[in-house]
């Protein structure tokens, strides 16, 4: 935070001006240069006509904190949360040191609100109910500058710390009362912000269960883009359908979705969308088709190396022992088992019961290599893990293999 004297030097330098050219008529370089290394202080009237020497108004010099200021301090933080990192437990550190000491100083503006609104999404990785009163007030801030959408942002984000959480029901709830509150407001009128409540709304009907629910939001959205033009949560809307098409075994479907996607990601030179349509038929052949040497060529099309995201790291990992599983090589198997780690982002019920078969491979490893006591301690961790998840062929089987378990013992 800056004192009077640095934020008009600051200014002048990005104005391009020197002393001279900044002090005009009215002052001398001699005064000004004192006024900017804060050994004199500037006269009501100086204040003014230095003020309109640079364009701007006297406020913004006398604020502590300077518009300009809190706009750098944005970007450092925006720099920070686009990292393609998707552990960044250090990142969601370093936003909010950089952004602290500005909190005490922050009351209105939008630079202001921005910043609290990006403080406050952070807060939800540590202290959820504190995440949840931040954003409330940012909320209200947001609608005072009559930034509708932006508040829009802030109402999804209050479903989503529940669902980071694994609170699916009290995420869904969450949702649909800040979605009542937007339509009914006649402002609010962003298709691109309708897009983002769709989507999540299909994820969380997912989330608890309701499929039906979920289905019927999923196509109609995915209707609302191809109507409008609209390309904003459509590879994501193809990447839900698609999974879900798969878990139903409707193979026509899941392959005109991919196809979709594929195509979308042609079309936008999009790495996730190409990572996630190998990833898709990888887990497809291993999965539901148990077709291991086609699962084992495919892989070898498209390398690890090619995959820049590292959230999709250990969903390949995990596939990869399950090809190797299913190959025979039970002992490499185990080892690529166990480096699979669960990503940080990851919060879907699917997506975790998934993950959660980890340990009921791991159990038929150690089955396979006559180690019976380690394969029942592996599964009881895989039956913990899915129990509270809904019904999917994961959480059957994660039972199957329990079953396979207790009938060697």
């Amino acid at each position: 935070m800056s004192t009077l004297g640095e934020r008009i030097r600051i200014l002048r330098k990005q104005q391009k001006l020197t002393l001279e050219n900044l002090a005009g008529t009215e002052l001398t370089k001699g005064m000004l240069s004192l006024i900017e290394n804060n050994k004199a202080n500037p006269s009501m009237e100086s204040l003014n006509y230095i003020a309109s020497q640079l364009g701007v108004e006297v406020t913004e010099l006398l604020e502590e904190i300077s518009g300009q200021e809190l706009r750098n301090v944005i970007d450092q933080a925006e720099l920070l949360l686009n990292t393609k990192n998707y552990e960044f437990a250090d990142e969601i550190e370093q936003v909010k040191n950089l952004i602290e000491p500005y909190i005490p100083k922050l009351t209105q503006g939008y630079e202001a609100t921005r910043l609290l609104d990006i403080y406050g999404r952070c807060l939800a990785y540590s202290s959820p109910d504190e995440s949840v009163a931040l954003l409330k007030k940012v909320a209200r801030m947001y609608e005072d500058l009559h930034l509708i959408t932006k508040s829009a942002d802030i109402g999804r984000n209050l479903a989503i710390i529940p669902f980071m959480n694994h609170h699916y029901q009290v995420a869904l709830d969450v949702l649909l009362e800040e979605r009542k509150k937007l339509e009914d407001n006649p402002l609010w009128v962003d298709p691109l912000s309708r897009m983002d409540y769709d989507y999540l709304e299909a994820v969380l009907y997912f989330a608890v269960g309701k499929n039906e629910e979920a289905i019927q939001v999923m196509n109609d959205a995915i209707l609302y883009c191809n109507e409008h033009k609209i390309f904003k949560q459509i590879d994501n809307l193809f990447r839900l359908a698609s999974t879900h098409a798969m878990m139903e075994e409707n193979i026509e479907r899941k392959d005109y979705y991919l196809k979709k996607l594929e195509a979308y990601s042609e079309f936008a030179d999009d790495e996730d969308s190409k990572a996630f349509i190998h990833y898709a038929n990888l887990h497809y052949l291993n999965t539901y088709k148990k077709m291991y040497i086609e699962a084992d060529a495919l892989y070898h099309k498209f390398s690890l190396d090619q995959v820049n995201i590292k959230l999709f790291t250990h969903y390949f990992q995990l596939e990869r022992a399950k090809t190797l599983y299913g190959l025979g090589r039970v002992t490499e198997a185990l080892e690529k088992f166990i480096e699979v780690k669960i990503p940080d982002v990851v919060h879907h019920p699917i997506d975790l019961s998934i993950f959660y078969e980890k340990d009921a491979y791991i159990a038929l490893c150690y089955l396979e290599l006559n180690q019976v006591e380690k394969a029942l301690f592996a599964v009881k961790i895989s039956m913990t893990n899915i129990e509270k998840m809904p019904d999917t062929p994961y959480k059957k089987f994660i039972h199957t293999t329990h079953e396979k378990v207790m009938m060697r013992l």
